[in-house]
């Protein structure tokens, strides 16, 4: 099926587009629009008036809980989820069951995806062995069964030996490493940001020197190795300042932000909400104000959702006890208009969607990203300015868990497109 997408702002910023154009698709992929006259059958046509016509968005950052946690998420629900967000693309994270740390695993979740999802699928492998940060993974295998990058993100490589390794063999193989964050020792059990409100309600900190150490170790390595490095959900002010000066010398090193770290702060967890609890934890106003500042000056170019369903009965538990992480696929892009442009205007509306495009698929070395002709049609179409609210219990996701049910939004995704067909439309 043939589509022209008329009247829309084109914003492509892999191409510096921003302009009034028609979009046309052919076949699945980009054409130029001289080609509707050769077309032997009428195109169907989209309005996109009043609309941003962008690529498809790109999320970095996706937990699909398969292979073996089907009841908090599923490959196809997730993907239900992502397409409802406005992504067309999504890179699933390796903490499965199993792990995803073997070729037939990959294997397994691209065949499922091709199946069952509505969109791109990209798997990641893990770094060590069953996540447990004693033995590498065979990550030549890995990048041999398709993986875009490596990661034992929910746990983090303690051995800094090993860390290196693990970059030296990406390098080989060319796929960055992304990597969560956490020094054990200085975390130790916390779960909260540790402050004035841990202190208060009386529960374990989670020091803001937890992440920042691992920060300064991957910018070391990445200088080391001379390979990117991508450092995951960057929540305190500290990180900022530690990419921000390392990016200056030129290391290869990039951070994404989370719209949770710059909608909240500690302050949300007073009533022990444990859809408020996430790994890093929510942080200080400081930080967000850091983040925000990392965000407007190029320091922090990528967004992702850090998408981490759990079913309602895990997280209905004593605080302590609750696992971490919140769903985020369907309000990240409404999230993140609303502080980013709208209320805070941090940056424009272009350099959102590079965020979300060029940026994610130039680290992943994808092709992805861009309205460019020949390239796969995928496409989001945005309404920048569409108020409405979050009903979780309308998600398209399996799981509920997140802080921002009932909250009200302005700017959603009204329609997707993967290669050429519309995967979710409002």
């Amino acid at each position: 099926m043939n589509t022209v997408i008329r009247n829309g702002r084109i914003i492509d910023p892999a191409n510096n587009r921003d302009e009034i154009a028609d979009l046309l698709i052919v076949d699945g992929r980009f054409a130029a629009l001289s080609q509707l006259s050769t077309l032997n059958s009428q195109p169907t046509e989209l309005d996109a008036s009043n609309l941003i016509v962008c690529p498809g968005l790109i999320d970095l950052h996706v937990h699909l809980r398969e292979p073996g946690f089907g009841w908090k998420e599923t490959i196809e629900s997730g993907a239900r989820a992502a397409a409802a967000g406005g992504f067309t693309t999504i890179v699933c994270m390796p903490n499965t069951s199993p792990v995803a740390d073997s070729p037939s695993t990959i294997a397994w979740i691209k065949d499922r995806a091709a199946e069952v999802a509505c969109v791109n699928v990209l798997p990641t492998g893990a770094i060590s062995k069953g996540l447990m940060g004693e033995e590498l993974a065979p990550i030549g295998s890995l990048a041999q069964a398709g993986v875009v990058a490596i990661t034992d993100d929910g746990r983090c490589i303690q051995n800094n030996e090993l860390m290196r390794r693990a970059v030296e063999y990406a390098r080989m193989v060319g796929v960055p490493v992304f990597d969560h964050c956490q020094d054990y020792n200085l975390v130790g059990n916390g779960v909260v940001h540790e402050g004035y409100w841990s202190t208060l309600l009386g529960l374990p900190g989670w020091p803001s020197a937890g992440e920042e150490a691992i920060v300064m170790r991957n910018v070391l390595l990445a200088e080391l190795c001379d390979h990117d490095i991508h450092c995951q959900h960057i929540s305190a002010a500290g990180s900022v300042r530690i990419l921000r000066e390392a990016q200056a010398r030129g290391v290869k090193i990039s951070g994404e932000v989370c719209p949770h770290h710059i909608a909240l702060t500690d302050e949300a967890i007073q009533n022990f909400d444990t859809n408020c609890k996430m790994n890093p934890p929510l942080r200080t106003k400081e930080d967000v104000a850091a983040l925000l500042e990392g965000i407007a000056d190029g320091t922090l170019g990528i967004l992702a959702s850090d998408h981490a369903p759990h079913a309602r009965f895990e997280k209905e538990v004593e605080f302590d006890a609750a696992p971490f992480g919140i769903v985020g696929l369907e309000t990240e892009l409404g999230l993140f208009l609303d502080l980013l442009v709208h209320q805070n205007k941090t940056i424009g509306l272009s350099r959102l969607i590079e965020m979300f495009t060029v940026n994610p698929a130039r680290l992943l070395q994808s092709e992805a990203g861009t309205l460019s002709q020949g390239r796969a049609a995928d496409v989001t179409l945005i309404d920048p300015a569409l108020e409405w609210t979050f009903d979780a219990n309308a998600s398209e996701s399996m799981s509920r868990n997140t802080p921002f049910n009932g909250r009200k939004l302005r700017g959603r995704a009204v329609r997707t497109i993967v290669a050429g067909k519309t995967a979710w439309a409002l």
